[in-house]
C-alpha cells in the first residue's frame, strides 16, 4: 500500500495479482499531500489523519475480496470432488484463534 500522487489526485492503493486475476484497491485522499519541506503542521496532521482512516478501510476491502475468493476456490474444489484436507479443516476451524499444540 502506498499513496499514489498525480495531477490533482492522490489516492491510497494496493494491488492484488494472481495468475487468474489482477485487482486494484483504491481510496482517494482528499487532503493535500505535504511536501517534504512543508513546515505547516496542520497540513501534515490533516493528511496523516486521513491516511490513518483510509488504511483500515483499504484493508477491509482487501479482506472482503480475499474472503470471497477463498469461498469461490472452496466451492470450485468441492464441485470437483475435492474436499479439505485434515490440516486445512483444522486450520479453518481454528481461524482467528490462538491454538497451542500439545507436546505430550
Amino acid at each position: 500500500m502506498a499513496p499514489i500522487t498525480g495531477p490533482q489526485n492522490t489516492r491510497l492503493s494496493a494491488a492484488y495479482s494472481s495468475p487468474q486475476l489482477n485487482r486494484m484497491f483504491e481510496h482517494p485522499i482528499n487532503s493535500p499531500a505535504p511536501s517534504p519541506s512543508d513546515e505547516n503542521v496542520k497540513v501534515k496532521v490533516a493528511y496523516l489523519s486521513e491516511l490513518r482512516k483510509l488504511v483500515p478501510a483499504l484493508q477491509n476491502d482487501i479482506n472482503v475480496f480475499l474472503t470471497e475468493r477463498m469461498e469461490e476456490d472452496k466451492k470450485a474444489a468441492e464441485a470437483q470432488g475435492r474436499g479439505l484436507s485434515e490440516k486445512e479443516a483444522k486450520e479453518e476451524e481454528n481461524y482467528g484463534e490462538e491454538v497451542v499444540e500439545d507436546d505430550a
